[in-house]
């Protein structure tokens, strides 16, 4: 099963998730606070949508790595997921916005 093992991992928070890792509710509130359709999140993912209403719903566990670029998106794009007395956290923070270009996208014309 992929992303099983995950929760066998060390440095898990307190509701079983692990560092780099967001839960269906946090995913679901992250979108409301953009503004984001399931459609909306499953196209900047470059996933379909059935991902993120599986995901959303529990209804399957996606690889870490699928999960991970999930939570780049949306911290991309100003959420802020935080972990406070072993509650989990989410909020929009505007300086996240327009950070600038990712060093992956960087190129002779957007590079000075």
């Amino acid at each position: 099963m992929a992303g099983s093992d995950e929760a066998a991992a060390s440095g898990l928070q307190p509701d079983g998730l692990g560092p780099n890792t967001i839960s269906p509710a946090q995913s679901r509130v992250a979108r409301a606070l953009l503004n984001w359709s399931e459609a909306d999140l499953a196209g900047r993912l470059g996933l379909g949508e059935a991902f993120v209403r599986d995901f959303e719903t529990g209804g399957s566990v996606p690889a870490s790595g699928q999960i991970e670029v999930l939570r780049s998106t949306l911290m991309a794009n100003g959420v802020v997921f935080s972990e406070a007395g072993g509650e989990s956290g989410v909020r929009l923070s505007r300086q996240g916005q327009g950070e600038g270009t990712r060093l992956g996208d960087l190129n002779t014309e957007n590079d000075r």
